[in-house]
């Protein structure tokens, strides 16, 4: 509603107080406003190189009286070593066949009569001849040049007939003998256990849609219907729900957990749209300090983000929760029941994103400050990343610690003079309100300092997401948590995933894996019985 000079109060001391509160609320709203554009038109990149390009760095030494050295002044500084760009050149990977192709000399005379020579086959590139050309003599081997392409077969589906033969005696009436017919993953489906793996790591891993797959097979000839591919889905995902299980398990046996949530729109039909369900990722990768638990990620599909759903996923789990700023985790931590259980550490990168917010939208010098700050910060995390735990807790206690304190201390300082209303002074309330969780890394260096390892791992379903627009139902969302935790779990681990869920859904429908072993089937074991029959072979 618009003022009208009645309205406005006569006392002075009134009139400058609303007068501050409105040009508060309009920072806020052409806060608002710079940060939309900035989603739309802007870049997304929160590095310092960009979000920072103007400002020099911060001398996070000096005095507050110390003055900055004009431009024309400035001396230079030693610019960091740029790292090489991982090429491969030259080198192609040794794991691959390689397939040879010998070329000659070309000659398409007959070396007994000299007379024209007829192309009968492909395998060479011409007809060979090692005769002279000048005098027809036998020429003799000098030397050879060889060189090395990366190639590529392309995919070709073919039919995998079955045949069991039926044996009987002549002599006598015995019985008919027949080997029995191999267990299926589809039981009088048309599809082997290898095209369905395909099709799941296409979608699940390489975020290619159903859609998209049936194309693909309609261009080789192959006709198949898209909810035929979504039934497949989900007889595979039944058959691995157990190792799935144990995965998560596994996962939550260890005392250090990244938890993170995505929104997942799927089909209602009653309603004619979609509504909104939740894929949480829970991760684990000690890799950084060489610990125990592998790198790993486990995606559950839930109704909604509420604490309830989060409470009955961590049932199990007693340790270090390592989580961005959302309510729901708080709540988990001081609920009664899981009291002593969980301790919440959360993330420096979502504490500095709000101050990149406010440095894109207002260009204001503290929140540059505060960038450079954990810049800082990260400087040493990259340089103790690989050493072990108690390694990198002296190191923070030394160095990260104070820069630690003092960033603490200036926030304190400037909250005071920032209106209450400005975009600034929320960055730094949700800072300084999370300041132990965001501090509790300094002394455990079994902890990462943000939640970046469960970012990285919930991308892929954010992109599959974009891709596929929704999931069908319930069901197809239970289907995609399933498969993209083994797959996705697979690449973090550095394997092929089609051809790990080749072998695992392999020797689940045959029964070579009994329930009890299915723990030699968890990605990492996997992995590692691999390589311990490579080294045996060698």
């Amino acid at each position: 509603m618009a003022l009208r000079p009645e309205d406005l109060p006569s006392d002075p001391a009134a009139l400058a107080e609303m007068v501050l509160a409105f040009e508060g609320e309009n920072d806020d709203l052409r806060a608002e406003i710079a940060t939309l554009k900035s989603l739309i038109f802007g870049a997304r990149s929160e590095r310092a190189a960009i979000v920072c390009a103007e400002q020099i760095a911060f001398d996070l030494e000096r005095t507050a009286g110390s003055q900055l050295p004009a431009n024309d002044d400035k001396p230079d500084a030693p610019r960091p070593e740029r790292r090489k760009a991982k090429r491969n050149i030259g080198a192609l990977p040794a794991h691959l066949p390689r397939v040879e192709r010998v070329i000659e000399p070309a000659s398409t005379l007959c070396p007994c009569c000299t007379g024209q020579m007829h192309r009968i086959g492909e395998e060479r590139i011409e007809p060979a001849s090692t005769l002279c050309p000048c005098c027809t003599g036998q020429m003799h081997r000098i030397g050879e040049e060889s060189s090395e392409a990366l190639d590529r077969v392309p995919a070709w589906l073919r039919v995998l007939r079955t045949i069991r033969p039926k044996y009987a005696c002549r002599s006598c009436e015995g019985p008919i003998v027949q080997a029995p017919a191999p267990a299926r993953l589809v039981e009088g489906g048309m599809a082997t256990t290898a095209l369905i793996a395909h099709i799941a790591a296409a979608k699940y891993a390489w975020q290619s849609t159903l859609y998209r797959q049936t194309q693909i097979l309609a261009g080789q000839g192959v006709v198949v219907d898209r909810q035929t591919l979504a039934r497949w889905m989900g007889s595979a995902a039944w058959l691995v729900r157990g190792l799935y299980d144990l995965q998560l398990k596994t996962m939550h046996g260890f005392e250090r957990l990244f938890c993170d949530e995505t929104p997942m729109p799927v089909l209602d039909p009653g309603r004619g749209r979609t509504r909104i369900c939740q894929f949480w990722a829970h991760a684990t990768d000690d890799r950084a300090w060489k610990g125990p638990a592998p790198p790993a990620v486990a995606y559950v599909f839930a109704g909604g983000r509420g604490k309830k759903e989060i409470v009955a996923q961590l049932a199990g789990f007693e340790g270090v929760l390592q989580v961005d700023g959302y309510a729901a985790y708080a709540s988990l931590a001081g609920d009664a029941m899981m009291s002593g259980q969980i301790q919440l550490a959360y993330c420096l990168v979502h504490a500095r994103r709000n101050f990149v917010r406010v440095h894109k939208t207002t260009n204001s010098p503290f929140a540059a400050e505060v960038i450079e700050r954990i810049a800082a910060v990260y400087a040493i995390e990259e340089r103790i990343r690989g050493l072990d735990a108690g390694e990198r807790r002296a190191t923070r206690q030394a160095e990260t610690k104070p820069l630690m304190e003092a960033l603490r201390a200036r926030l304190i300082a400037v909250k005071d003079g920032i209106s209450r209303r400005s975009t600034l002074i929320k960055a730094i309330d949700y800072m300084l309100e999370r300041w132990q969780g965001l501090t509790t890394f300094l002394d455990d260096g079994r902890l990462e300092p943000d939640t970046n390892t469960v970012e990285r791992s919930i991308r892929p379903i954010a992109i599959g997401k974009k891709n596929s627009l929704f999931s069908g139902d319930e069901g197809g969302g239970e289907t995609w948590a399933i498969l993209a935790s083994l797959l996705n779990t697979a690449k973090l681990n550095g394997l092929d995933p089609e051809a790990y869920l080749v072998d695992v859904l392999d020797r689940m429908v045959s029964g070579a894996t009994k329930t009890n072993q299915l723990h030699e089937l968890l990605a990492w074991n996997w992995k590692a019985a691999r390589e311990a029959e490579k080294r045996a072979v060698a």
